[in-house]
């Protein structure tokens, strides 16, 4: 599998896991969803605005690439973050929209990279204003792992207050492989 495609897998795993959160997420009432929960950012829904804030961040970074201006056009058009913790939206079922809408953009981004695109040193500012140049495809990586590292915290959120989403492992979209050969054991 190339990296291309292991981006490819993530996006998909993105997008299913983010439905499943947002479904258990809507069993709860508003107030359930805002309660200070003690979580790094409070509550369920100070957390996934958190990633929805991190995602723009960084996708409004990676539409600066040559090759992705077009493919993250309209992320690139949104308003700029006003911080880490805000609050876009309010409401789950506004927050939901927009995150479906955003999980499309990132399918359709990552589909349309190529493999030399991967390798592109992204030139940007942290949020602090510090500068950076790393390479993109080390970037894409943080992207995915900081959305499954806040997702694991409001599956907890969730767990504790009594909604479970389900299976939450990426293994259960990687398909089987019958191209495998046998492993040899040792004796």
């Amino acid at each position: 599998m190339s990296l291309k495609q292991h981006f490819e897998l993530l996006a998909t795993y993105n997008q299913w896991m983010n439905s499943k959160i947002y479904e258990a997420a809507g069993q709860l009432s508003e107030l359930e969803l805002a309660e200070d929960r003690g979580a790094f950012f409070g509550s369920i829904l100070g957390t996934l605005n958190h990633i929805l804030v991190g995602d723009t961040v960084w996708l409004k970074r990676f539409a600066t690439h040559p090759s992705c201006a077009s493919s993250l056009q309209k992320v690139a058009n949104l308003p700029d973050p006003t911080s880490l913790s805000q609050i876009v939206f309010d409401d789950i079922g506004r927050l939901s929209e927009h995150r479906a809408w955003l999980d499309q953009q990132i399918i359709n981004w990552i589909t349309e990279l190529t493999e030399s695109d991967l390798d592109f040193v992204l030139s940007y500012h942290n949020t602090k204003g510090a500068p950076a140049n790393k390479r993109y495809s080390s970037l894409i990586l943080h992207f995915f792992n900081h959305q499954t590292h806040h997702r694991g915290q409001v599956s907890t959120l969730l767990s504790q207050a009594g909604v479970d989403i389900g299976v939450t492992d990426l293994l259960a979209l990687i398909p089987e492989d019958s191209g495998l050969t046998a492993v040899h054991r040792l004796p």
